[in-house]
């Protein structure tokens, strides 16, 4: 999981982390959405998903205790957090919020 840190502490573009698990029904919800934003930003976003099952070191340093739970960061400080469904909507007001106080 260093490459995850690295990323996340050292991009020049801001990251957005899908916390999830396969069994999860809502995250397979939430699958189709992430993929058009991150297809959308490309070039100005990068998206990761962590399985929390397959990374339980990770989900407990950021203390997810639900899944779906997206976290945006840059430069290692997260800047967005939410836990469960996020409509496309939200997600680009909080990208374009974030990105206008860059």
């Amino acid at each position: 999981m260093s490459k995850f840190f690295d990323l996340i502490n050292h991009s020049d573009t801001p990251v957005l982390v899908d916390f999830h698990a396969v069994w999860c029904g809502p995250c397979k919800t939430m699958e189709p959405t992430i993929k058009e934003f991150a297809t959308e930003k490309e070039g100005e976003l990068k998206v990761l998903k962590v399985d929390v099952d397959k990374n339980p070191a990770v989900a407990q340093k950021y203390n997810i205790r639900g899944v779906p739970t997206l976290i945006l960061f840059h430069k290692g400080n997260i800047v967005w957090q939410q836990s469960g469904v996020v409509p496309k909507h939200t997600l680009e007001d909080v990208f374009e919020n974030y990105s206008t106080k860059q």
